[in-house]
């Protein structure tokens, strides 16, 4: 099962909305096929690792290990489970139940029925783990969400405003290096989400140069329309969402969707409110000051990635209040990543 989580990895950021499962095929204490989930809407695991087994007589005598219960129902292909009942496999190992209700259990049922013996639940904190971004959007209805910033040595995520006027020039708190791990982050979600005021001083890509993948999608958040196009989020070189409360459609750009949003409410809840309906997994978001506040003031990340650089400002925006459990402390160079975890 270890080495099905490892073949689910493979997965990471393609696959999303579907999970990263990862499968493979043991005959006689040998493996004889491996396979993890394809770029959506290609076959899942379970399909792949059964189509890499070359000698396919050996299946009726083979077990089938996978992170996740097979799906049982038609999506953009079709049930594993009845694949796996077609090639006779007579024992399947699972890590975790499936928590989407249009399988929940039904693939275990219908492997049973057809007289597969199934064994549930090996290495099953391991599995939620490695699936925490499908878990979360099915049984909490929301996204995975991550939290990133740089912050300085003594706690500032950009300088004051007059010195920003004066000298307008890119204040990185973070190396080379760092910033390639942020680019490898991004290709790892589905999204990422800034605010109007990180749109409107810093004009990011959000985009995946430094790294090799796909780029997120973009979402941001402009409450009265106000960012000028000629911005880079404008470009159409990825999908992009505009989180607004203005319902007026002739103000909306062709090739951009628009999503109304009620800033009167609790405005994370309804950020992760449309990020569920439109089936994204995974947001990291990246700032600033304010939007990060938003959501960690509403309990709504599940982690947070900080990077430390070696500058300091002396006075400007200061960064944000967080408490967690730390997972993971990085050193790259002369910065330093810690990794929270909303306990």
């Amino acid at each position: 099962m270890r080495r099905c989580i490892e073949l689910g990895k493979k997965a990471l950021g393609s696959s999303a909305p579907n999970p990263m499962v990862g499968s493979l095929i043991v005959f006689q204490d040998k493996i004889i096929g491996e396979g993890f989930t394809s770029v959506f809407g290609g076959p899942h695991a379970e399909v792949n690792a059964i189509n890499s087994v070359v000698d396919k007589s050996l299946l009726k005598e083979a077990t089938l290990y996978v992170t996740l219960e097979p799906c049982s129902h038609y999506g953009k292909t079709p049930p594993c489970a009845d694949l796996i009942i077609k090639n006779n496999l007579k024992k399947v190992i699972i890590g975790i139940q499936d928590p989407n209700t249009k399988v929940s259990g039904r693939g275990i049922s219908k492997l049973e029925e057809a007289g597969c013996e199934v064994l549930l639940g090996v290495l099953k904190n391991e599995c939620k783990k490695h699936h925490r971004r499908f878990l979360t959007y099915h049984e909490k209805h929301r996204p995975y969400v991550i939290l990133k910033w740089a912050e300085t040595q003594d706690g500032f995520i950009a300088p004051a405003a007059n010195r920003r006027k004066a000298e307008p020039e890119p204040y990185w708190i973070s190396n080379s290096f760092s910033r390639q791990r942020v680019h490898q982050w991004r290709s790892e979600e589905q999204a990422i989400l800034i605010g109007t005021n990180t749109a409107l001083e810093d004009n990011p890509r959000l985009d995946v140069r430094f790294w090799e993948g796909s780029s997120p999608i973009r979402i941001i958040i402009d409450k009265m329309l106000k960012l000028p196009t000629d911005l880079h989020i404008f470009d159409k070189s990825n999908p992009t969402i505009i989180l607004t409360q203005q319902k007026d459609k002739s103000l909306f750009l062709e090739g951009i969707q628009y999503e109304i949003v009620n800033f009167e409410k609790n405005l994370a809840e309804e950020i992760c409110r449309v990020l569920f309906e439109n089936n994204i997994t995974s947001v990291i978001i990246e700032g600033g000051s304010r939007t990060l506040t938003t959501f960690i003031n509403a309990g709504l990340w599940d982690e947070a990635r900080i990077i430390t650089g070696n500058t300091s400002f002396g006075e400007g925006t200061k960064a944000p209040d967080i408490a967690g459990e730390q997972l993971d402390l990085e050193i790259i160079g002369n910065n330093t990543i810690k990794t929270l975890i909303n306990d």
